[in-house]
C-alpha cells in the first residue's frame, strides 16, 4: 500500500485526533470516541485505516509508556477493523448507521474479554484467573459497551465529514 504525501498528513492527523479525544475522554472511564474513529476511518479508508489506528496505538505508547497495558492495543483495534471489513459495501443506507453502532457496541462489551488473553500472558495468570479478571471487568465492559452505542450516533457523519473532505483536497 503506497501512501501519498496528503494520505501520509491526513493519517497523521486522524491519529493524534484519535489520541487527542481519548486524552480529553479520560475523566469519564470507559467512555470515549476510539471505536468511533476506527469504524469510520476503516468505513472510508478500508485497509488503509490501519496508518491512523496504529499511528494513535503508538502516541498511547509513547505518551503513557509501553507497559503490559499498552500490549492489547497492538492487536485490540485490529479486530474491530476487521469486524468493519468484512461488513458487505452495498449496505441498504437505512442499516449502516444501527450496524455501525451495534459493531462499536459489541466492541465495547467484548474489550474485556479481547484484552484478557494479553494480560494472562503477560502476568502468568491460570485459564481460571483469566475468567476471574474478565468477570471483575463486566461493569466496565457494560459501561463502554452502552457508551459505544450511544457515541455511535457520530459514525455516519464522521465518515460522510471525512468523504467530504476528501472530494475537496
Amino acid at each position: 500500500m503506497r501512501l501519498t504525501t496528503k494520505e501520509i498528513a491526513v493519517f497523521g492527523i486522524l491519529g493524534a485526533v484519535m489520541y487527542a479525544s481519548k486524552l480529553i475522554m479520560e475523566a469519564a472511564p470507559n467512555i470515549h470516541l476510539l471505536g468511533v474513529f476506527t469504524i469510520a476511518f476503516t468505513v472510508v479508508y478500508r485497509k488503509k485505516a490501519l496508518y491512523p489506528i496504529y499511528i494513535f496505538v503508538f502516541l498511547a505508547g509513547i505518551f503513557g509508556g509501553f507497559a503490559a497495558w499498552w500490549v492489547p492495543y497492538l492487536y485490540i483495534w485490529t479486530i474491530l477493523w476487521g469486524a468493519v471489513m468484512l461488513l458487505p459495501k452495498n449496505m441498504p443506507q437505512k442499516a449502516k448507521p444501527i450496524v455501525y453502532m451495534l459493531i462499536c457496541a459489541a466492541h465495547g462489551f467484548l474489550y474485556g474479554t479481547l484484552y484478557a488473553p494479553a494480560q494472562a500472558i503477560l502476568y502468568g495468570m491460570s485459564l481460571q484467573g483469566m475468567i476471574a479478571w474478565i468477570i471483575a471487568g463486566l461493569p466496565w465492559d457494560c459501561i463502554h459497551g452502552i457508551s459505544n452505542l450511544f457515541c455511535g450516533i457520530l459514525i455516519v457523519p464522521i465518515i460522510s465529514t471525512l468523504r467530504l473532505a476528501d472530494r475537496r483536497m
